[in-house]
């Protein structure tokens, strides 16, 4: 018997193709897809996110029963390249699951009867997004790359990953220009989010080439044989970053008097927050991460290693057992927890405190301001911001507020506590939050009390406690 998958975590390499080829200017993406596919997932889910706007250069061949039962697809694809040919559009015709399943292959026909049409196999049933997009990357550049030796621009920086289906990637993309720009980097590409194919050619002309994602983009910038540097998250990483990218440009007195500049200016409400006492809760602080790579490692890094807060786990969420990663969520309960729509289900299920913090897809959340990045300096203060603000938020529903409602139930009698059950209360109120942990205990031990006297008990035990688990 197969393994039951418990809420997937990745979209297909299909939609991979899809959020990486329409990211392109001059590109129009024909899907060997069913009919639905473009009004229920394209518009609907998508735009839920902040993934990505109105796709109007995609269009799905609407397969039918008839296509997939008996005539194929062959003849549904012609008719629809027919409608959309136009001069300077490149039509790329992606597979889909349904089409795989049926064994379309259009790559003879594409070359006998159009010739100037792509085909990408997508792959979708055998690899998930985050493959997907690394291959979809490379293919472009083997498609349509010049093959002339490399003429380097000296200062020219750019950027490969940005693709549309990538949380949080508005802000992120913003940061990492600021930081290249404030070196003194002038940014050639932003592939393929603000490029064109015509751009392909010209990426291996670049001083620098900066890796966005750790989840992809890695063999793109390997063939263009160029020196990489991977996007940052927290304080080291971010300073490494500026003095290196400053070394390979040759701008490191720009590099230096950057740096020095960020420490006066962006940087200072760090120290402000150190300085201050709510500094004093950081290593107190619990959290949890389930995130894409880039999340999950650089969250830790900078919460963590440089916060001094205790990360209970951090999980790539592509490779996560989803089972195994609800059951830790539910026993470890952390104070902050950096996720996905499915783990903050998980949360719910337990009626868990824990203050959720959305840190990837799926999940129904915007994020296409330019202010909420998670990557270098700026993301090192917004994360900081948002927790204290929790932390303050908490508090705040702790005060002794007159309020108009009746106050909660307590016990009419006296119960008794076994040590036992007095031992197994303070093991369950370490695990809350440090700063809720005096509330926590007094609400669990009144609870606890009132379902004595309903079952008829003279005292709680630790059987009775484990109910209330």
């Amino acid at each position: 018997m197969g393994k039951t998958i418990r809420d997937e975590s990745t979209a297909s390499a299909y939609w991979a193709a899809v959020n990486t080829f329409c990211a392109l200017k001059d590109v129009h993406v024909i899907a060997d897809a069913p009919v639905g596919c473009y009004n229920l997932v394209g518009v609907a889910v998508m735009d839920y996110t902040d993934a990505v706007p109105y796709l109007e250069n995609f269009t799905p061949t609407s397969l039918t029963e008839k296509e997939i039962a008996s005539s194929g697809t062959s003849e549904v694809v012609c008719d629809t390249i027919e409608k959309l040919r136009a001069p300077g559009r490149q039509l790329i015709l992606v597979s889909s699951a349904e089409s795989e399943m049926i064994g379309s292959d259009h790559e003879k026909m594409l070359l006998m009867k159009y010739p100037d049409v792509r085909f990408f196999p997508s792959n979708s049933l055998g690899e998930n997004e985050w493959q997907g997009r690394e291959r979809a990357l490379r293919w472009l550049h083997e498609q349509f790359d010049d093959h002339k030796p490399a003429r380097i621009e000296s200062g020219s920086v750019s950027i490969i990953g940005p693709t549309y289906g990538c949380f949080n990637s508005p802000s992120d993309l913003a940061e990492l220009k600021r930081l290249i720009e404030g070196v003194g980097g002038r940014i050639a590409h932003i592939y393929p989010f603000e490029s064109s194919l015509c751009d392909i050619a010209s990426l291996k002309n670049s001083d620098v080439v900066v890796q966005m994602y750790h989840e992809f983009g890695s063999e793109l910038a390997g063939v263009l044989d160029r020196p990489v540097l991977q996007a940052p998250f927290g304080m080291k990483e971010t300073e490494e970053f500026i003095l290196k990218l400053g070394s390979l440009l040759n701008k490191k007195d720009e590099a230096a008097a950057f740096m020095k500049e960020e420490k006066r200016t962006t940087l200072k409400p760090l120290w402000d927050l150190w300085r201050g006492p709510q500094a004093e809760w950081f290593p107190t602080i619990r959290f949890g991460v389930i995130a894409a790579e880039s999340y999950a490692i650089g969250l830790k890094i900078f919460l963590q290693d440089e916060m001094g807060m205790q990360c209970l786990f951090s999980h790539d969420s592509a490779k996560a057992d989803n089972t195994l990663v609800r059951s830790e969520i539910q026993q470890k309960q952390p104070q902050f927890l950096f996720g996905r729509i499915v783990d903050k289900i998980y949360l719910a299920e337990r009626d868990a405190k824990t203050r959720f913090i959305p840190a990837g897809f799926p999940g129904p959340i915007v994020r296409r301001s330019l202010g909420t990045p998670f990557m270098g300096h700026s993301g090192m203060i917004y994360l900081l911001q948002e927790i204290v603000n929790a932390l303050y938020d908490m508090l705040f529903n702790f005060l002794p507020i007159n309020r108009q409602t009746p106050s909660a139930e307590t016990p009419a009698v006296k119960v008794a506590w076994s040590g036992e059950a007095n031992a197994l209360l303070n093991e369950m109120v370490k695990k809350a939050p440090f700063i809720s942990q005096i509330s926590f205990g007094r609400e669990l031990k009144r609870k606890a009390e009132l379902l004595a006297i309903k079952q008829g008990r003279e005292s709680v035990t630790p059987e009775l406690l484990q109910m209330m688990m």
